[in-house]
C-alpha cells in the first residue's frame, strides 16, 4: 500500500510516495513563476516519474492560508492558482487517483521536520527553517508540532531583522521581513537568476546571511531549541557554511540558548514531501483504528 506526499512549493512541485518505510519514488516539477491553476495542475502531473497505484493516503503541503475547515487555500502569494481551490478537486483532476481519504494538509516546514526528526532519530525540541521561494517555520516537541498561530509556531519569516543600509520590503508588505533577505525571489532580484551560483559565493557576511543569523539568534530566544536545522531549496544549499554561521550566531548568543544544541541542514530536496506521506499513513492509521 502506498501513501503519497505531494509538495506545492514556490518554485516547483515534489513528490515522495512511502511503503511502510520505505520511499518507493520521488521527482519534481519543472521551475515555474507564480503559476495558474492549470500550470498547477501540469506541474503536479510532470513532477510523478511513474503512475502508481493502491495510494491509500495523499498528504499535502501547501503555501498560504487555509480555509477554516482546512480544505482550500484562500491566499498563496507564491502560488495564485491555488488561491480558492478545494485541494481534494486539485489533486483529482492532476492524478485522478481514486482515494477516499481526504488529504492530509501541512505546511511544507512541518512535514519536512516530521520527516527529519523520524529519519535523523532527534530528541527534545528541533527547529525546522524551511527556506525556499518563502520562509517558514517549524517547531516539534518530541515530533508534535507547537502551534501558535493557525498550525505553525508563528510566522519566523515575517519577523523583522532588518539589517543597516540594506532595507528590504517583504511579500506581506512588512518592512525588514527575514523572507525579503533570503527567499528565492528577493535573492533572485538581489544576485541574479542564478541563486545557486550566489549562495556559492557567500562568505557569511553576506545581508541575506547576516539576516538569518538574527532571526536564528532571535529563534533561541522564544523557542530554545535542541536542534535547528535548515531546508528546502535555499537551506539544504547553505551547508558548507553552517560553521560560519554558527559561529556568528553564537557570538554573544543570549544565555537562554540551551548548550549544546546542533546546527544542521537537509540533504535532499524531498523532506516536506517525504513527511507529507508520512502524516498521511500516520493519520490514516488514526480513523482505521
Amino acid at each position: 500500500m502506498f501513501y503519497l506526499g505531494i509538495d506545492i512549493g514556490g518554485t516547483s512541485v515534489k513528490v515522495a510516495a512511502r511503503n511502510g518505510d520505505s520511499v518507493v519514488l520521488t521527482g519534481q516539477s519543472p521551475f515555474y513563476f507564480k503559476p495558474g491553476r492549470i500550470e498547477l495542475i501540469k506541474s503536479i502531473r510532470a513532477a510523478m516519474p511513474r503512475q502508481i497505484e493502491a495510494v491509500e493516503a495523499i498528504g499535502i503541503c501547501v503555501p498560504g492560508l487555509l480555509d477554516s475547515g482546512g480544505c482550500k487555500v484562500t491566499f498563496s502569494v507564491n502560488v495564485p492558482g491555488l488561491n480558492g481551490l478545494v485541494l481534494q478537486e486539485l489533486i483529482d483532476d492532476a492524478l485522478g487517483l481514486a482515494v477516499s481519504r481526504e488529504p492530509s494538509v501541512l505546511n511544507d516546514a512541518i512535514a519536512a521536520g516530521q520527516e527529519l526528526y523520524h529519519q535523523r532519530a532527534l530528541g527534545g525540541r528541533l527547529l525546522v527553517l524551511a527556506l525556499g521561494a518563502g520562509v517558514g517555520a517549524a517547531v516539534l516537541d518530541e515530533g508534535i508540532p507547537l502551534r501558535v498561530e493557525g498550525e505553525s509556531p508563528g510566522h519566523l519569516g515575517q519577523i523583522d531583522v532588518s539589517i543597516d543600509n540594506e532595507p528590504v520590503v517583504g511579500s506581506d508588505g512588512g518592512i525588514g521581513g527575514l523572507e525579503g533577505y533570503i527567499g528565492a525571489h528577493a535573492l533572485a532580484r538581489k544576485y541574479g537568476d542564478n541563486v545557486s551560483a550566489a549562495l556559492e559565493a557567500m562568505r557569511g557576511n553576506e545581508p541575506p546571511l547576516r539576516a538569518l543569523v538574527r532571526a536564528i539568534r532571535i529563534a533561541h530566544a522564544i523557542y530554545r531549541p535542541q536542534h535547528v536545522i535548515l531546508c528546502g531549496g535555499i537551506g539544504i544549499r547553505l551547508r558548507r557554511l553552517v560553521p560560519t554561521l554558527r559561529s556568528m550566531i553564537e557570538n554573544g548568543l543570549t544565555s537562554l540558548a540551551r548548550p549544546g544544541w546542533t546546527f544542521e541542514t537537509g540533504n535532499h530536496d524531498f523532506h516536506a514531501a517525504m513527511g507529507a506521506a508520512m502524516v498521511a499513513e500516520s493519520q490514516a492509521a488514526t480513523t482505521t483504528r
